[in-house]
């Protein structure tokens, strides 16, 4: 990992994850969240003030970077559930939980990053109960045309400077190719954002 990787984007993704609008999706599907909930990319602990604990058993925080763990490690020590928050330092492609274990999958605004989101999203279906759900919120590919093209182009410099951020994965797309049936899924652009980095879909999905 070079120092850019590790000492900038770790700052500048908790900077550019943590801005009004994206709190607000975060706020739309974190606290629904309930029973052994595992999170996917938890990052600098940025979703941990919104989940109900009184419907929380357990929290698996996942998260493969050491610059964010420190982050996230520290943030976890100022809440009074912090001793129900169990991290496990590892990417999304193989997780260490037993199959069926997982009640509540969040997912937000991590998937644009994980380099094989095919092995995420199996993973993820594996580690979830019968009748287990995702919670997620995301942002991806515009339908605008004239949007998306900006994506497609900028997406090559975007990739290295963000941590590996992708501009344009469907997101509802890969969810029902990965064999999860959506279920109330919203869309909008996020105001006072950039289009090309703005378009968020949200909702739930189960395994299909």
């Amino acid at each position: 990992m070079n120092p850019w990787e590790r000492y900038v984007v770790p700052n500048l993704i908790a900077c550019a994850c943590g801005s009004k609008p994206i709190m607000k999706q975060r706020e739309k599907v974190v606290p629904k969240a309930e029973g052994r909930v595992l999170e996917l990319g938890c990052g600098s602990g940025t979703n941990f003030t919104m989940y109900d604990a009184s419907k929380v058993d357990r929290l698996f925080a996942l998260e493969p970077s050491q610059g964010m763990l420190v982050k996230a490690r520290r943030e976890a020590g100022t809440l009074g559930f912090g001793n129900q928050i169990e991290f496990l330092e590892s990417g999304a492609e193989a997780i260490p939980l037993e199959d069926d274990s997982i009640d509540t999958a969040v997912i937000t605004f991590v998937l644009c990053t994980i380099p094989d989101w095919k092995s995420a999203l199996a993973e993820t279906r594996r580690v979830l109960k019968p009748g287990g759900r995702i919670l997620f919120s995301e942002h991806g590919l515009a339908p605008d045309e004239g949007v998306a093209k900006w994506q497609r182009r900028i997406e090559p410099v975007w990739k290295p400077l963000a941590g590996g951020c992708h501009l344009t994965r469907d997101v509802a797309a890969l969810l029902t190719e990965a064999g999860f049936t959506l279920e109330d899924v919203e869309t909008m652009y996020l105001p006072s954002t950039p289009r090309v980095a703005g378009f968020v879909s949200w909702g739930a999905a189960r395994a299909a």
